[in-house]
């Protein structure tokens, strides 16, 4: 009787016989934790299916299990309804949930479980109290048990966070299997999808996952991940040694949040809002106006690395600012090569590239930054020479030493007002959020990767995966043999799909400008209003959204390795608009076809696709 009343005056958030369950704000998602064989446990549903079934919640402190033989004691709830300014699919992030504060008690220690549920997602943080000069090193081994009968899509830690996906049945992931994060699957009996990943990643090592058979997934922090490959490459036997050791934490230890984002269909999960909604709001000291700080500019940029670069001088970098802003694009991104040029050199390309509102980006290797006063010196010096951004690279790792780096990295380059671009890096965790200077980071296979033969089906899948997890910097955009089974229009699709507040195209601004297609791709934004991810799309076979920005919607479709017939309706559209379209050349895909029409919303765009197909449309409403 007494749950019954407290359902009825207390709907969100249910406590009784030592179970709590937290329910989302349209009662759809519930996460509910509990003690099962002197184990504390969890699980998570979705319209009253199973997302993740009874998992063990696990972590240890100084080798002592906390939470076996946990009793929970009480809790406090307190729920969140807001919106801010945001970049990336939408321009409004909505943080709305529901959450409890689940009192534990394990022999004389006392601590909590922060769980939030939000109508897309459900999360949870451990938050452990302690002296500021206890150190303790902490552990985790959390399980998230999967339905039986979803496939899962799943790229390995050889390459850290820049893999290729593998889609297979979560029953046949046999054990030992490592998985990064996001981990997205598909419920069985079409009951949703779901990606598992972490939020808010600070003064703590990061987690993958490591399957133990059986659709049992398992967390492990970076001490346990095999070196990967890029490491091994450029770091020390010492390097290794170091990072390989479990890492302590001083004073009160906050796990970062383990996230499962949860949808009926793939919109849902691409407009999730979770992973960010758990960071801190951005520090008013560094970020008056938050993310719309005004030094804060995302937008395109160009590139001299992958595509007839020409020489390494400042007149070529130069000619690129010129070339970026005939493009209306407004950052110009240099390798290293900017390192063997005078301060006189640099300051002549930054000024000339401000007057054409271009502003010069720099590579430096994170290595050199291990060093505060180093790193201080170096970053001052490009605040004085007028860089505008740091495109930072090498981590590879994500033990703790490198994250509590990259948190450097940001508040240092905040106080100098510098824009930061991380490669070689981790999956983003949200952290945009609190330090909006970050505008993105690699963490993803793009088209550096000359060897990915498959690149029709990569590009359909990372939408729905690794971006879920915030932008990366793919590099979309090549007409030449890089972009191996996939079409010229499918390349610019690339650009409106697989987006990042920095927008770094791997065509040369020239082969830009040269395009027939130039029309179109002037125009696309790096940052939207609104996104819509249309039914025809399916993970590693098509992806098809629509995105706004401002008064203008573009609609952009990438097909994977099969041939399709589809139909599009535009009723996403309010009213008709003015619409100017490429499509694919049959037998011909290193060449476009452009359009001009008028649509209304009750039209249907009807396609026919082939290999690595393509379709971009412009819809300027009337």
């Amino acid at each position: 009787m007494s749950l019954i009343i407290m359902l009825i005056t207390c709907p969100s958030v249910l406590f009784a016989l030592g179970n709590v369950i937290v329910y989302s704000p349209d009662k759809q998602v519930r996460l509910e934790v509990f003690n099962k064989a002197g184990a504390l446990s969890y699980n998570i549903q979705y319209k009253n299916k199973a997302v993740i079934n009874a998992s063990a919640l696990h972590i240890s402190v100084d080798k002592s299990v906390l939470t076996n033989h946990a009793t929970i004691t009480g809790n406090s709830t307190y729920s969140i309804n807001e919106s801010y300014p945001w970049y990336g699919a939408h321009s409004l992030a909505v943080n709305h949930f529901n959450g409890a504060k689940i009192k534990l008690q394990h022999g004389k220690i006392s601590y909590q479980l922060d769980v939030r549920v939000f109508n897309d997602a459900a999360a949870f943080s451990f938050i452990i109290p302690g002296n500021k000069n206890d150190k303790r090193i902490p552990d985790e081994t959390t399980e998230f048990n999967v339905p039986a009968g979803s496939t899962i899509w799943y790229h390995d830690l050889n390459g850290h966070y820049e893999g290729q996906h593998t889609k297979k049945s979560i029953d046949s992931i046999s054990a030992g299997q490592w998985i990064a994060p996001p981990a997205t699957f598909k419920l069985p009996g079409n009951a949703g999808y779901a990606s598992i990943t972490e939020a808010d990643l600070k003064n703590y090592a990061g987690m993958a996952l490591q399957s133990a058979g059986q659709g049992k997934l398992v967390l492990q922090l970076a001490d346990h991940h095999p070196i990967s490959h890029p490491y091994e490459l450029r770091y020390s036997k010492d390097d290794i040694a170091r990072v390989s050791k479990p890492a302590a934490i001083n004073g009160t230890i906050t796990t970062p949040w383990r996230v499962v984002m949860i949808g009926s269909d793939l919109n849902t999960l691409v407009n999730c809002d979770a992973v960010h909604n758990l960071c801190p709001p951005p520090d008013k000291k560094y970020f008056p106006d938050g993310i719309l700080t005004s030094w804060i500019k995302p937008g395109r940029a160009v590139w001299q690395y992958l595509d007839g670069a020409g020489d390494k001088t400042v007149n070529n970098m130069k000619e690129y600012s010129r070339l970026a802003a005939e493009l209306g694009f407004e950052h110009n991104i240099l390798e290293g090569f900017w390192e063997k040029w005078s301060d006189d050199e640099i300051k002549d390309l930054t000024s000339y590239s401000k007057q054409k509102g271009v502003g010069i980006w720099v590579w430096m290797h994170s290595k050199d930054l291990r060093d505060a006063s180093v790193r201080q010196a170096k970053f001052k010096r490009c605040h004085d020479l007028g860089i505008s951004g740091l495109k930072i690279d090498f981590f590879d790792n994500e033990a703790k030493e490198v994250v509590d780096l990259y948190q450097d990295i940001l508040v240092e380059t905040a106080q100098l007002h510098l824009l930061v671009d991380f490669h070689g890096s981790n999956k983003p965790t949200g952290q945009l959020r609190t330090w909006p200077n970050e505008l993105t980071r690699e963490a993803v296979k793009g088209m550096e990767s000359s060897r990915l033969a498959d690149r029709a089906t990569h590009s359909t899948t990372l939408p729905f995966t690794r971006f879920l997890a915030g932008p990366a910097e793919y590099t979309p955009v090549h007409f030449g043999e890089r972009r191996k089974n996939t079409t010229w229009t499918n390349q610019i699709a690339s650009a409106i799909i697989l987006s990042a507040p920095v927008l770094t195209y791997a065509a040369s601004p020239q082969h830009l400008l040269d395009n027939p297609g130039v029309d179109i791709i002037k125009s696309i934004p790096s940052v939207w209003d609104e996104t819509i991810v249309l039914k025809p799309s399916a993970i590693g076979e098509l992806a098809v959204f629509a995105r706004r920005k401002g008064n203008t919607w573009f609609l952009a479709v990438m097909n994977g390795t099969q041939p399709k017939t589809i139909q599009i309706p535009l009723s996403f559209l309010k009213n008709s608009a003015k619409c100017a379209s490429l499509t694919d050349v049959p037998d011909n895909a290193g060449a476009l076809k452009m359009g001009d029409s008028v649509a209304k919303p009750t039209d249907m765009v009807s396609l026919n696709l082939g290999v690595g197909g393509g379709y971009v449309a412009r819809f300027n409403l009337k």
